[in-house]
């Protein structure tokens, strides 16, 4: 599996708090020179480099990030705001209290709203794994079939513990036929990415591809 391979599953990511518009341009550099499959920016960046970039990125960005409990109409008027401002794909985080509760059809009827608010662009549901009993995830597996979302995430990076490769077993054997799989949250060395893209990811999340896969 060659590197340009890999970098074209690579939602190439910066979501630190303290992340400034300089580091995100230097971001979106190495983007581009290595051909990533998106930029993952926080959303107040995205039209900077929008104006910056223009069509030379796909552009992704987080929404209920990264705990999930805003309420749907904050996510719905965040997605909006998002896509105004260019992006082309939204990775959303659910509401875990949600899905503790065992109220599963509030979940899958907020990621249909915020479907809804993404005007066509693809949207990503983040599940937070860590956080999630076997039987919660293969329900969430539902939840995102059902909702007409295109990916299910693993996680937000933020939580307790990342991607697995487990869980990526899990969802490829619950999700339905059209739904791809992202990785997302520890995922830092070149045999990390390909053991991820080998399992069955259409897409990892890292901020570390290009330290792994070595620049030029």
């Amino acid at each position: 599996m060659d590197r340009s391979y890999i970098f074209a599953h690579v939602d190439h990511t910066l979501l630190k708090p303290t992340a400034t518009l300089s580091q995100i341009f230097a971001l979106c550099e190495e983007a581009v020179t290595y051909q990533t499959a998106s930029v993952c920016i926080p959303p107040r960046f995205l039209k900077a480099v929008k104006e910056r970039f223009g069509d030379a990125l796909t552009l992704c960005t987080v929404i209920g990030f990264p705990l999930g409990y805003q309420t749907t109409a904050v996510k719905v008027a965040e997605t909006r705001d998002a896509v105004e401002n260019g992006a082309d794909e939204i990775d959303m985080v659910i509401a875990l209290g949600d899905v503790k509760d065992g109220n599963f059809d509030a979940v899958t009827s907020e990621i249909k709203a915020v479907k809804e608010a993404c005007g066509g662009k693809l949207l990503k549901v983040i599940i937070e794994t860590c956080y999630l009993t076997e039987d919660e995830k293969i329900t969430l597996c539902h939840c995102v079939s059902d909702s007409g979302a295109d990916f299910i995430k693993t996680s937000t990076g933020f939580g307790t513990n990342g991607a697995t490769l487990d869980d990526i077993a899990l969802f490829k054997a619950h999700i339905a036929d059209g739904v791809k799989i992202k990785a997302a949250g520890g995922i830092r060395t070149k045999e990390d990415m390909i053991s991820y893209l080998q399992a069955g990811c259409d897409r990892i999340g890292t901020s570390g591809a290009v330290a792994a896969l070595g620049g030029e």
